[in-house]
Formats: structure tokens, sequence, C-alpha cells
């Protein structure tokens, strides 16, 4: 998971995200026709197809639309092929002006269509990363204990959607086995998973649940913890005591659901970057929104043109006291300083033994020192010591 401060900044409340897997071979088809059709029904005010890097694979859609009849909404999603898994992976991002209300149409079902059946064009509500899950659906739990704790644990590392796990405390009947995505409000309908956990798989469930730190309640309801976790999340907080499985409105758990995406958690994994794309990159404007936007950018140029204006005038007057002050350096007399014989201390090891030698001199090769006491003697003694040995 990306450490990056993008990646680890809140959850917006104005934002709507969710992400998904198409199993079909052209999902682009898809959301084509489905944006057409919602344009013409006045669902949407309009949807663009941006152009993409050339050599891409990548499509991208935008949409625009009011909520509640006066909310601006724009939304931004995203198709990239995955080698490893078939099908497309799709992320969807829709910002509002305001703080998403639950009980808005849902942007998963204005790019793609409501129906939920199988059809050759593939079906796009199959979970992003873990084989086998799908939203709207009831998701069975394997009966495989430790099989069942893998998806558990798979499951819950996505954050972009909700895990909700669900205990029967009897079987139900054909009402009961129905998907409680259906009896969520639009905004919730999309982003639950469901995993369902027959009477006889209390204990498992609950054994495969212990690494996350919570259990389900006997025929009630337990919300997996977000990942990560927000500080000071209470794990035992989001379980449901009773969930009446009887085609009746679960209120304690649409409550429990509200409470739980409304957490100020970190953003999931490429939330930052699908929130950036959709922010900086968008281009399905209005002429205002044009014109708005024409009238920053000749304001980021005045602005720029002002420090670079106010940075060359602040050049020049460096330059000018610079030329001023070498002017008076060339003019001014150079002072006369005094020799100086430099103090031994000054000197270099070096210098300090020549100078030792110089004072001594000794004397060339061969040559006798000059001794005062030995100096020739003169006068009238040694010229008389000179006639007597001649």
């Amino acid at each position: 998971m990306s450490n990056s401060a993008t990646d680890r900044a809140p959850v917006p409340q104005t934002i709507w995200a969710a992400r998904g897997r198409h199993t079909g071979p052209t999902p682009e088809d898809v959301v084509r026709r489905t944006l057409s059709e919602r344009r013409a029904s006045g669902d949407l005010d309009d949807f663009s197809e941006p152009p993409v890097p050339e050599g891409s694979t990548d499509r991208v859609f935008e949409a625009r639309w009011r909520a509640g009849g006066t909310i601006t909404v724009r939304a931004r999603l995203t198709l990239v092929s995955v080698p490893e898994r078939p099908g497309h992976e799709w992320t969807l991002v829709a910002e509002a002006e305001r703080l998403w209300e639950e009980a808005w149409p849902s942007p998963a079902t204005l790019f793609w269509p409501e129906s939920g059946s199988a059809s050759e064009d593939g079906e796009w509500d199959h979970h992003p990363t873990v084989p086998g899950l799908r939203f709207r659906q009831v998701n069975a739990l394997p009966l495989d204990d430790k099989e069942m704790r893998r998806r558990l644990r798979d499951s819950a590392r996505e954050a972009w959607c909700v895990n909700l796990v669900v205990h029967e405390a009897m079987t139900p009947d054909e009402r009961g086995r129905l998907p409680l995505a259906r009896l969520l409000p639009p905004g919730l309908r999309h982003r639950v998973i469901e995993h369902r956990a027959t009477p006889q798989q209390f204990r498992a469930v609950n054994w495969a649940l212990k690494d996350l730190g919570v259990e389900v309640p006997r025929g009630g309801a337990v919300l997996l913890p977000p990942d990560p976790a927000p500080a000071g999340y209470d794990r035992q907080a989001y379980a449901v005591r009773s969930v009446f499985l009887d085609g009746s409105e679960p209120a304690e758990l649409v409550t429990a659901l509200r409470d739980f995406v409304a957490l100020s958690r970190p953003r999931p994994r490429g939330l930052g970057e699908a929130l950036a794309g959709l922010r900086d990159n968008w281009t399905l404007m209005t002429v205002q929104e044009e014109l708005e936007r024409e009238r920053r950018r000749v304001e980021r140029y005045r602005e720029a043109l002002e420090a670079m204006t106010k940075s060359r005038d602040l050049y020049r007057e460096a330059a000018e006291q610079a030329h001023e002050a070498l002017a008076a350096y060339r003019d001014s007399p150079l002072p006369v300083l005094p020799e100086q014989r430099p103090s031994a201390r000054n000197q270099s090891p070096l210098q300090q033994l020549t100078r030792t030698f110089e004072r001594l001199r000794l004397p060339a090769w061969g040559q006798r020192p000059e001794n005062p006491d030995s100096a020739p003697e003169t006068g009238p003694e040694r010229e008389t010591e000179a006639g007597d040995r001649m």
C-alpha cells in the first residue's frame, strides 16, 4: 500500500468512489451505450470521452449531472486492462459540490446498465481483485474453513468497498435469500459486498474473522474494518445484533453502514491518483467554466510576468551597484604597507632549518679554522729566528 501523503490523506465527504471488474470483451461499448441512454433520458447533462496517450489501451469517460436537480456532480470512469485477470478493471470517482447524500442516484448506474442478468456483453459488478465476489449479489461463504478465512481476509484488504458479513439465524425463505443491497439507499447499493454465512457456519465464520478482530452476532451482521483503519477505530462498534431476512428494510444496518462510510479514514490505494485525474484533467466544461478557467490562466500569467519583471529590476539594481563599487575600487590609491620581516613562528620548519645553517656557516673542506691564539708571529723576534736558521 502506498505511503505517500496523497494516498494517506482523508477521503473527502464530497466523494463517491468505487472499483470493480467488467468481464466482457468490450466494456467501452457498454459504457458509451449507457451514457447515451442516460443523456437522452435527461439523467445526464452531458458526457465525453477524453483522448488517451497514443498506444494506451486505457479508456476514460466523463459525465456530469445535477443531483437533486441543483447540485452539480462530476464523475470520471477509467477502464484498465489487467493481463493476469480476465476482463477490465474499472475505477469510478464522482465529486459533488457539497457533502454526498446517500439518497442521490448511484454513479455506477449512470455509467453501467442497471440489469444484473448475464449477457454476451459481460457483467460489470464483479469484485476487482477477489474472484467470485460480486456487488448486488449474495456471496455465500466457502464451506472450507481455511478458504473462508482467506476470502474474508483478502476482501478486507480492498478498502474501496464495504464488506458486510451476515449470519443467517435460520434458513431463509425466498425473500430472505435476496441480497440486502436492494434495500439499501442508492448511494450505498453499489459499494457493499455482502458475504452470507449459513446457520451451520456460525462458529466457522467467527473463527475466520478472528484475525480481523471482529465477531458476527448470531443472526446479525458485522462490517469488516477498513484497511487502513482510522485512528481510534472501534472494531466492535459496527456489529448489528439482528438482521431480519424477511424483505423488510434493515434500518439498524443502514444506520451502521451510513456511519461506517462517513468515517474519516485514509484514502485507499489509488484513490488519490483517480481523484487528481478527475480534478486536474477534467475536459467536460460549460461555457462559463471555460471562461473562468481562462480567467484563472490569465491571472497566473500576469502574476508570473510581474514576478519576472520584479526579478529583472532587482538584478539590474544589483548589477549597477556592483559596477559602482568596482569603479570606486579602481580609482582609489593602493595603501603602501611597511616591509616586515616574517617572524619565526610564521616560518615553515624548512625555513627555520635553513636559517640555522646560515648562522653556523661551516668552513670549506680542508681549511683550518682561524684561531686568534695561533696567529703567525711577526716583529723582531720572528725575523731573528729566521736569520739563525739560515
